[in-house]
Order: structure tokens, then C-alpha cells, then sequence
């Protein structure tokens, strides 16, 4: 993907996660995400924060955080989670249109956030959030091509990844395959995109997950 069709998908992708959090109810918003320990107003708190995240709150925040990178992001979003329902919505609105990423982080990952964000919103809500096929495989090889955070090529060694929906494929092993949006979440450490995956190797993959949990 081109740079500007990047951001129109960040855009688009803001916007419609914004309405979906429109329609939650007062439950919903403090129900579990799929990341331990967030619920579905952290997650979405953490969304609107990037654009606005200078240096300087970044040197703060990982002091205060003693170094975990880990502990900061869980900090600072469940802080921004304070905050009404509906500001927070208004505040992932206001960043639509945005250009600027994250702090020591580059135009895919804002694409990234989203998409994987959007679905550890969804998913545990029984809400059906459709993936963009061109935005999860940009998705897709930027995690793949980065160690950090993520650990995508050492986590999954061994598994040859493979998109039934799109041109994508990745690393050397048992083969497993699936929608792209899936292996995506698998990608970033998320056992809810196995249950869409097949092939031979599957079973094992299951089971590296079970071994991380």
C-alpha cells in the first residue's frame, strides 16, 4: 500500500471503530478485551493516543513505568480510560485524519493498532468486524518484518503461514493457513484467530500458544 492509501484505511478504519463504540452499552464498555487485563474502554482509550503522545511524555511515562514498555502503554490507556464514554469516542473521531504516528513508530503502525485493536474489541463482544484484506497483509508483513513488540518470526519458527484470501505467506515449517485477518492476529500474539485457521500444522501451533499462555 501507498503512503496516503495507508492513512485514508487509518482514517476509514477510526471512523468506523468509532461508530461500532457508539452503539456499546455501559456493560460492554467494561467488559474484557482480548488483552489480559484490558477492558473494551482501555483498549479503545489507548487508540486516541498516539497522534497526541509527544518525546516528552514517552520519557515520562517509561520512567514512571520503571523501563517496561509493557507497564507504560497499560498505564497510560487505562488513565486515558477515565475519561466519559463519549469523549473517548469523540477523541477517536478527532484523530481521524491525523498524520502522525506514535513516538519511535512509522506510518504502518497506526494501520496496525487499529485493525488488531478494532478486533480485541469486537471479538469478545460477539461483533463481527470485517478486516480489510490489502490493510491486514500491509499489517501482516510489518509484523512479521519487526522483532518488536511482537516477536512474530521467533514466536512462530517453525510454521509456514499462509493467506487463503490473499498473496501473503511467511516463514518455513508445517504449513497453516487461513484469512489473512486471522494469521494477523496470530502474528500479534492473539489465540482467538486460531479457531479460522487450518492445515497440518495446527495442532502444534495450538500448542506453542497454550505454552505461552
Amino acid at each position: 500500500m501507498r503512503d496516503d492509501d495507508i492513512w485514508r484505511e487509518v482514517d476509514a478504519q477510526r471512523l468506523d471503530l468509532a461508530g461500532l463504540l457508539d452503539g456499546l452499552t455501559p456493560e460492554q464498555w467494561e467488559r474484557p478485551s482480548l488483552c489480559p487485563g484490558w477492558r473494551v474502554r482501555d483498549v479503545a482509550a489507548h487508540l486516541t493516543l498516539g497522534p497526541i503522545t509527544s518525546w516528552g511524555t514517552v520519557l515520562r511515562e517509561i520512567v514512571r513505568a520503571r523501563g517496561s514498555f509493557n507497564r507504560m502503554v497499560y498505564a497510560t490507556a487505562v488513565e486515558r480510560a477515565q475519561r466519559p464514554v463519549d469523549q473517548i469516542v469523540a477523541d477517536l473521531r478527532a484523530i481521524s485524519g491525523s498524520r502522525r504516528p506514535a513516538p519511535g513508530t512509522s506510518i504502518h503502525e497506526p494501520l496496525l493498532d487499529v485493525l488488531v485493536h478494532g478486533q480485541d474489541i469486537a471479538i469478545p463482544l460477539g461483533i463481527d468486524r470485517k478486516m480489510p484484506v490489502a490493510a491486514a497483509v500491509n499489517s501482516a508483513k510489518r509484523v512479521w518484518s519487526t522483532s518488536f513488540p511482537f516477536g512474530a518470526r521467533r514466536r512462530l519458527r517453525g510454521f509456514h503461514l499462509v493467506a487463503s484470501d490473499a498473496s501473503w505467506a511467511a516463514g518455513d515449517g508445517v504449513r497453516v493457513e487461513g484469512p489473512i485477518s486471522a494469521l494477523l492476529l496470530v502474528l500479534t500474539g492473539r489465540p482467538a484467530g486460531l479457531r479460522r485457521l487450518g492445515g497440518p500444522g495446527l495442532a502444534e501451533l495450538e500448542r506453542t500458544f497454550k505454552g505461552e499462555s
